[in-house]
C-alpha cells in the first residue's frame, strides 16, 4: 500500500465551492513558486472556468464573483509582478490584462486569437451591391414589413467573409439562410462548395431537415435558373462541428486548421449559441480566409456548456457598433403566434408579462404550479396517460425482398408521433431531474401497456444517445424509439435521410447502442436544436437553486411549436427571470477596441 497521499493545504478554504481540479491547481501554483494569494486566485479562476467564465474579474463591478473575496489595488499589482503571471504577450500560466481580468493561459490565448481572426475576417470583406430584382425573385415580390429584415440579411451577406444572423424561434432563420446561400452563389456566377453543420448531432440533423424542407418550398416558387444553385446547398448529411473539423480523439485535436482548411467556399453553423470559445477558435482557424462564414442562432438561448458565450458576445459587440454584418430577425411567421408573447416576456425578464402571456394564450399554454414532489407526481400521472395514447408502439411488418422502406416509413411516423410532446427538465439529477423523471415515467408506462416492470427493453421505449459514435453515425442528443418486429424481436430506430435527401430511419439492436439513457424526459440543454408540438418545462421548486436562469427558461419554453406548459412554482419562475446569465470575458471589449 502506498504511503503517499495528498494533504490539504491550509489555503484551501473550507467553505469555497472549489472542485478537486481547482484545488489541484492551487497546489500546483504553490509548488511552482506562486504566492499563497496567487494560488487562491488560480483556484478561483479554475472554478470560474467551470462555471463558463473565460476570465475572473479582479477589479470593477464584476469582481467578487462566485463568492471570492475582493482584492485591493495593492494585491492586484502584486499579482501582476509574480513570475507565473504575464500580460498576454508571451506564454505564461496566468494572465492579467489591462482591465484587471485574470485568465488561465489557454482561455486568454483562445480569446485573443478569436478577436484577431474575427478582426481579419471582417476587415477583408466589402459588401457587394445586390440587384433588387433578384431579391424580388427570391422573395416572390414580397416587400412587406414582415420580410424586411430577411431581405436586408440576404442583401448584406453578399461580399462578406463573416455574417451573423440571430433571432428567436419561428422568425425564419433557416429560410433566410437558404436565400442568402442562393444569392451568394448568384453573385459568384455559379454553384459554390457549401458545408453546413451544428454543434450537436441532434441540432445538425434538425438543420438538414429544415434545409431540405426549405429547398422543396423554394423550388416550387423559383424559376429554373436557380435550380443548380439550389441543388448545391447540402441537405443530406448532418455534420457536427467535430466532424466538420475532423476531430481526432487520439490527440484531442482537429485535422482541419489553417494549413488544412475546410474545403468549402461557404460554411454555415446553426445553433451557434452552443459554440464555446475554444470551438469558435478552431472553426475560425479552419475556414479559408476567402470563404464566407455564416453564424446562425438565437443569442438569447442558453450559452455553451464549456467556457464562453461567444454568440452573445459577438451579437452584443456588433449591435453596439450598428454593424452591417449582423441582422436580428424579430417577426414570427408561426401560425401559433400566441406563444410569441410568452417568449418575449421571458427575454425581458418580466414576471407580470409572463403571467399575462400565459393567460392570453388560452388552451395552448398552461402554467402548473409545482411546489413539491406530490404535485409533480400528480401532473406526471396525467402526462403519462396522454403519452401512452400516442401511436409509438406499432408492430413493424416483416422484412421483404423489396427492402425495409415500408418498415422505415412506419418507424418515422412513430418517431414523429413521439416528438409531439416532450418533457424538458432544468436538472439532470435530483428528484426533479431528467433521470428520475424517466425512471418514473417508464414504470408508469409499463403498467399502462402491460409490460413487466423488470423488463429493460420494450416496444415504445424512448432513448437518448449521450455519446457520439461516428462509426454508427449516432450522435449525442439523438432520440431513438424501440419498436417490435413481426417476429417479436426488438430494434431501436432513429430518423435519418437517404441518399436522395428523403426522411427514413435506421435500426440497431439494443445491445449495440452507444452510451444512452431514457428519452421521455431530457434536460433543457439537450433540447437545444429541437422543436416539439408540445413542450413541458419543469423547474426545481427551490427559487435559490443555482441552475435557474432566464436563458434556461427561455430555451425550454421556446422549444414549443404549438403548445407549451410550465411546471414551476411562481417563486422559482420569478427567480429564473431575475437571473440572466452574464458570463465574464474580454471578447466584447476586444471586438469593440478593434472597431475603434
Amino acid at each position: 500500500m502506498s504511503a503517499y497521499r495528498f494533504l490539504a493545504s491550509p489555503l484551501e478554504l473550507a467553505d469555497a465551492p472549489w472542485r478537486p481540479l481547482d484545488r489541484a491547481l492551487l497546489r500546483w501554483t504553490l509548488g511552482h513558486g506562486g504566492s499563497p494569494l496567487l494560488a487562491r486566485i488560480a483556484a478561483w479562476a479554475s472554478f470560474a472556468d467551470g462555471e463558463g467564465d473565460t476570465a475572473l474579474p479582479l477589479a470593477g463591478a464584476a469582481a467578487g464573483r462566485h463568492g471570492m473575496s475582493w482584492l485591493d489595488e495593492g494585491e492586484i499589482e502584486a499579482l501582476r509582478h509574480e513570475p507565473l503571471v504575464g500580460d498576454g504577450r508571451a506564454p505564461s500560466p496566468f494572465v492579467i490584462d489591462g482591465e484587471g481580468r485574470f485568465y488561465l493561459w489557454r482561455n486568454h490565448a483562445h480569446e485573443a486569437a478569436v478577436a484577431r481572426l474575427l478582426r481579419e475576417r471582417r476587415g477583408a470583406q466589402a459588401q457587394a451591391a445586390v440587384d433588387e430584382a433578384l431579391l424580388d425573385e427570391l422573395f416572390q415580390g414580397d416587400r412587406s414589413a414582415a420580410v424586411l429584415r430577411q431581405r436586408e440579411a440576404v442583401a448584406r451577406a453578399a461580399g462578406r467573409r463573416l455574417f451573423v444572423l440571430t433571432g428567436g424561434p419561428g422568425t425564419g432563420k433557416t429560410t433566410t439562410v437558404l436565400r442568402m446561400l442562393l444569392m451568394l452563389q448568384r453573385q459568384a456566377g455559379g454553384p459554390l462548395a457549401i458545408q453546413a453543420g451544428a454543434p450537436t448531432g441532434k441540432a445538425a440533423q434538425r438543420l438538414m431537415q429544415s434545409l431540405r424542407q426549405g429547398k422543396q418550398a423554394l423550388a416550387a416558387s423559383l424559376d429554373g435558373a436557380w435550380a443548380p444553385l439550389l441543388a448545391a446547398i447540402p441537405d443530406a448529411e448532418a455534420l457536427t462541428l467535430h466532424r466538420m473539423l475532423g476531430y481526432d480523439p487520439r490527440r484531442n485535436g482537429f485535422a482541419r486548421d489553417g494549413a488544412h482548411p475546410i474545403a468549402a467556399d461557404v460554411v454555415v453553423v446553426d445553433e451557434a449559441s452552443m459554440v464555446d470559445l475554444a470551438m469558435l477558435h478552431a472553426l475560425l482557424a479552419a475556414v479559408r480566409p476567402d470563404a464566407t462564414l455564416i453564424l446562425v442562432g438565437d443569442a438569447d438561448q442558453l450559452t455553451s456548456v464549456a467556457a464562453g458565450s461567444v454568440l452573445m458576445d459577438l451579437v452584443t459587440a456588433l449591435e453596439a457598433q450598428q454593424a452591417d454584418d449582423i441582422v436580428r430577425l424579430e417577426h414570427s411567421f408561426r401560425a401559433e403566434r400566441q406563444l410569441v408573447p410568452i417568449n418575449r416576456a421571458v427575454r425581458s425578464g418580466d414576471i407580470d408579462a409572463l403571467r399575462q402571456a400565459f393567460d392570453a394564450a388560452g388552451a395552448d399554454a398552461h402554467w402548473r404550479a409545482m411546489n413539491d414532489a406530490d404535485a409533480l407526481r400528480r401532473v406526471l400521472a396525467d402526462w403519462c396517460g396522454q403519452l401512452a395514447e400516442l401511436p409509438i408502439r406499432p408492430t413493424l411488418p416483416a422484412r421483404t425482398q423489396d427492402g425495409d422502406d415500408a418498415r422505415a416509413a412506419q418507424a418515422v411516423q412513430a418517431l414523429r408521433a413521439l416528438a409531439r410532446r416532450q418533457l424538458l427538465s432544468a436538472l439532470r439529477e435530483e428528484s426533479f431531474g431528467a433521470r428520475a423523471l424517466n425512471a418514473w415515467i417508464e414504470q408508469r408506462l409499463k403498467r399502462l401497456w402491460g409490460v413487466p416492470e423488470d423488463r429493460v427493453w420494450y416496444a415504445g421505449r424512448a432513448v437518448l444517445i449521450t455519446r457520439n459514435d461516428y462509426a454508427a453515425r449516432l450522435y449525442n442528443g439523438d432520440v431513438g424509439l424501440c419498436l417490435a418486429e413481426a417476429d417479436g424481436s426488438l430494434r431501436v430506430w432513429f430518423e435519418t435521410v437517404d441518399a436522395d435527401g428523403h426522411a427514413t430511419a435506421r435500426s440497431f439492436a439494443p445491445g449495440t447502442l452507444p452510451l444512452h439513457e431514457g428519452g421521455f424526459a431530457i434536460t433543457v440543454h439537450k433540447s437545444q436544436g429541437s422543436e416539439y408540438d408540445l413542450a413541458a418545462v419543469l423547474l426545481p421548486p427551490d427559487p435559490d437553486h443555482r441552475i435557474l436562469s432566464r436563458q434556461l427558461l427561455y430555451t425550454g419554453l421556446s422549444r414549443a411549436r404549438r403548445q407549451v406548459e410550465l411546471w414551476a412554482s411562481p417563486p422559482a419562475a420569478a427567480a429564473a427571470l431575475a437571473r440572466p446569465i452574464e458570463r465574464v470575458s474580454g471578447l466584447v471589449a476586444r471586438l469593440s477596441a478593434a472597431a475603434d
